[in-house]
């Protein structure tokens, strides 16, 4: 089967600090460096490097080619990223000495990107294909439509937050992935609990205390590895990638679950976002080596 993911592309700028800023703080960096980013990217990858089959769906400014090249080193279809007269998206970093950060995003591309890439990219998507979608590019509840109606399942990255951007695709959504603060913030917006969302799976992410996954009536969790995080960033995305990666091989939520949950404390260990993200040869080493 088929990842399709309409989905964010960044270049990312990390400062490393001693601590985050506070109001009307200013901090001299301890180190700088660039890379590729954005939760659509670092899905993506994820899932690639999970040996997923991925189509990534987006759009980059003329500066941004060789985040596109980043993307296909990986193993990702970038034949539907476009390049559009918009400056590529990036995100300013903070990642404090314990591995904590605060993120600045400038969409750029990623909002203004036409709608018929995403038409002429699941031209050729398949019932059982799976879209993957997060809140950081345009056309998400149309594509969510579009795919729902050719028979995909449709996951949901609810970041960043914002409710009413949830209702507009929960109705489509298969799968709902939220970390522990955007399920808070949800479930009171809508005055419900978790078991009572309106979505046939829920994949919560807790940080150092794991991650569950709902649906049918069941819960399974999964706890993270025992590591010593040393960039957190990204970390989200690598669980969703590669759970949607487990799913999609034919995995049970559990293990897929499991799998994730290898894949995002492996991440922690390392700097950076897509380019840290690592390989399913690397997680299987590292669930292996207990």
């Amino acid at each position: 089967m088929t990842i399709f993911n309409l989905g964010s592309i960044n270049i990312d700028h990390f400062y490393r600090l001693p601590h985050l800023p506070l109001p009307g703080e200013t901090l001299a960096a301890t180190d700088y460096s660039t890379g590729l980013g954005g939760k659509g990217a670092n899905q993506s990858a994820a899932a690639a490097k999970a040996g997923a089959r991925v189509v990534h769906i987006g759009a980059v400014g003329a500066e941004g080619g060789w985040t596109v090249g980043r993307l296909k080193g990986w193993g990702v279809d970038t034949s539907a990223i476009a390049t559009i007269d918009t400056p590529t998206g990036h995100a300013i970093i903070n990642v404090d000495a314990g591995g904590e950060n605060s993120i600045v995003i400038f969409p750029g591309a990623n909002r203004v990107m036409p709608f018929d890439i995403v038409e002429r990219a699941l031209a050729g998507a398949r019932p059982g294909d799976t879209l993957l979608i997060q809140n950081e590019t345009a056309h998400q509840a149309q594509a969510a439509d579009l795919a729902r109606a050719k028979g995909l399942h449709v996951m949901y990255s609810a970041a960043p937050f914002d409710v009413d951007a949830v209702r507009a695709v929960l109705k489509n959504v298969s799968i709902l992935a939220l970390n522990a603060v955007e399920a808070q913030q949800l479930t009171a917006a809508m005055g419900v609990t978790l078991d009572e969302l309106d979505v046939p799976e829920l994949l919560v992410t807790r940080g150092a205390d794991g991650a569950e996954w709902r649906g049918d009536g069941k819960v399974f969790t999964a706890a993270l590895h025992q590591v010593t995080a040393v960039d957190t960033t990204g970390a989200g995305d690598t669980f969703a990638g590669y759970f949607a990666a487990g799913r999609d091989a034919g995995m049970t939520p559990a293990e897929a679950l499991d799998l994730a949950a290898a894949a995002a404390s492996l991440k922690v260990t390392r700097v950076g976002t897509a380019d840290a993200i690592p390989t399913r040869d690397e997680v299987e080493a590292f669930r292996a080596s207990g």
